[in-house]
């Protein structure tokens, strides 16, 4: 693996500010983010690049050497993207966008290349997401979740539904037939579930923690078998594939239509999430948000 320039980036960010969140903030990124590139590039180096003091990153000796070597070479190439931004500048908007990565990818990813305006898509966390958009970092947010925040608002527009589905070689026959006697069969109904192959993602098992908490009245009490980067990488696995997954119904209908996967159970009860486009009251970019807007609706419908 190559050295990468945003490790340089962020090295030289936090050796100016000093710390992990200070680079954090001047970069626009996560600290978490922060702290991969800084321990990606220290083990490219072999090198400890900082001490690490409280609410205080000093640099070492050899971090001094990097930073000196570096700085100059950085400074000119910040310039010259700047020289670069200004000789190509166009009439073209640039929106930027929050949400998750499965939603990008069923709905807007296709269309990105017909959009007569530029897009940044930024994938994250909800809270964190309304907080960008709060402080004019994002123009546009799509999330289950409102803030409560004056300036903005939320426009509900569509709802996921949380849905049990299994792989299109999984034999649910056994869940079925207990699904028949319903509540009154709630505890073999879990029993059985425990006892089957489980897909999850490292980043959220929201999904399935709430679907166990509805429908069996506890927590979960067990591990999934399989962690994957994503709720497509899920549904990918368990096409043609055994076993069990909680997902948004919106993500899986085409798999399920075409016989890829199999929805297993709604639930006792349906689980709903309704999704919001976030905004800010005032934009200059309403024309071009609204464009998105319509292609998210047209998406969810034929979905």
């Amino acid at each position: 693996m190559g050295l990468n320039m945003e490790w340089l980036r962020t090295f030289k960010a936090i050796y100016e500010q000093g710390s992990l969140t200070g680079a954090a903030q001047v970069l626009f990124i996560s600290q978490p983010g922060v702290s991969l590139h800084l321990n990606s590039l220290e083990a490219y180096t072999g090198y400890k690049l900082f001490d690490r003091l409280a609410k205080k990153m000093v640099p070492t000796e050899r971090g001094k050497v990097i930073y000196n070597f570096i700085e100059e070479p950085l400074l000119k190439l910040e310039n010259a993207e700047q020289l670069f931004h200004k000789s190509t500048k166009t009439d073209r908007a640039t929106i930027s966008i929050g949400m998750c990565f499965e939603t990008f990818q069923f709905t807007l990813e296709k269309h990105i290349s017909s959009l007569p305006f530029n897009i940044i898509i930024k994938f994250g966390l909800y809270p964190e997401m309304i907080q960008d958009l709060d402080k004019g970092l994002l123009d546009l947010i799509i999330t289950p979740q409102k803030g409560e925040q004056r300036n903005l608002e939320f426009k509900p527009f569509s709802k996921e539904r949380l849905v049990l589905i299994a792989g299109k070689k999984t034999n649910i026959k056994p869940l079925t037939a207990l699904l028949k006697a319903g509540t009154a069969a709630a505890e073999e109904i879990e029993n059985w579930l425990k006892e089957q192959i489980w897909y999850s993602t490292a980043a959220d098992t929201e999904h399935l923690k709430r679907f166990w908490q509805q429908n069996f009245k506890h927590h979960l009490e067990f591990k999934p078998n399989y962690i994957v980067p994503n709720l497509c990488s899920i549904i990918r696995c368990l096409s043609d594939g055994e076993g069990f997954s909680v997902v948004p119904d919106f993500l899986c209908s085409q798999e399920i239509a075409a016989g890829h996967i199999k929805l297993a159970w709604q639930g006792f009860q349906v689980i709903e999430n309704t999704l919001y486009f976030g905004s800010r009251k005032k934009t200059m970019y309403a024309e071009e948000i609204k464009r998105i807007e319509d292609i998210f609706r047209e998406q969810l419908a034929a979905g």
